[in-house]
């Protein structure tokens, strides 16, 4: 059961990551490469606020992906829009560059070291069979209400309607003279938040350094590719699910718990090039 839970706050960070990279690809069609980059900024946020200016971690967790929604807007508006009419290999690059800088600009600065950053609740939780962390069983349940929280608002409210309509059909959009224009930045500053609220999240429990979203954001692209692309709902059950076998996976066969995520995104590729859950028309 302990291995279970491990999955599962494992997979929470994989779900919020992906759940903003869909909303990115999903409105903007920008594989957004610095996602990592912006968990990696969530978290350093945190420690600073801490070490700089006594800022405690729960103002840090309401106060940092506020900031990076913002800095996200801004980077949509002056780097990200100006390339959107050419191929989107293109953004790809630029936020791929945009991600060697940032993480190259915070290491310049505090080094490759880990800095450590105090768990802001130290309780365990008595499940009976076991005891387990209360500040991880936060982690997931948090996780959880996030999830669904961006799910019910992109499905039962009219902002969320005209955000799916614009994904699906830009120009059928414009045509009803609704300002797709508008949502763009948000949406993408948005999906930055996301990560910078998970990558606070992360800082308790894990090591706050530089490369820390280069070494996630491989796994969370797989996860997204599972899941389908642009897909809300099967980038978040992807990444629980991926949390899930790569901890079974770490318990019984370790050589494979750092590849099976790409074996079995192989295998969904070859059986449904969409993903899971995406759409089959956008790939014919």
């Amino acid at each position: 059961m302990q291995h279970i839970f491990n999955g599962l706050v494992s997979g929470s960070f994989l779900a919020m990551l992906a759940l903003g990279l869909a909303v990115i690809f999903g409105m903007l069609g920008v594989v957004n490469f610095a996602h990592g980059a912006f968990y990696m900024l969530g978290a350093f946020g945190a420690y600073l606020l801490l070490s700089e200016w006594g800022v405690n971690y729960w103002l840090a967790l309401a106060a940092v992906p506020v900031v990076l929604g913002l800095l996200g807007a801004l980077v949509e508006r002056v780097l990200i829009r100006r390339l959107s009419a050419l191929d989107p290999l293109y953004n790809f690059l630029l936020t791929f560059g945009l991600a060697l800088v940032l993480q190259d600009l915070v290491r310049r600065e505090y080094g490759v070291q880990s800095q450590p950053y105090p768990s802001p609740v130290t309780a365990t939780v008595d499940f009976g069979l076991f005891t387990y962390p209360a500040y991880q069983v936060m982690v997931l349940g948090v996780s959880l209400v996030v999830c669904l929280a961006v799910w019910l608002v992109l499905s039962k409210t009219r902002l969320g309607v005209i955000v799916r309509a614009a994904t699906e059909r830009p120009e059928l959009t414009r045509a009803l003279g609704i300002d797709v224009g508008r949502y763009v930045a948000p949406m993408f500053g948005f999906g930055v938040a996301l990560a910078g609220f998970a990558g606070v999240l992360a800082a308790p429990m894990r090591a706050v350094n530089p490369l820390m979203g280069g070494d996630l954001i491989i796994t969370v692209f797989a996860v997204v590719v599972i899941g389908g692309l642009g897909s809300i709902f099967g980038s978040v059950t992807a990444g629980f699910a991926i949390g899930l076998i790569t901890a079974v996976a770490n318990l019984y066969v370790p050589t494979l718990s750092q590849t099976i995520v790409f074996i079995l995104m192989a295998a969904v590729l070859l059986w449904r090039p969409a993903g899971l859950f995406g759409r089959e028309e956008a790939f014919t």
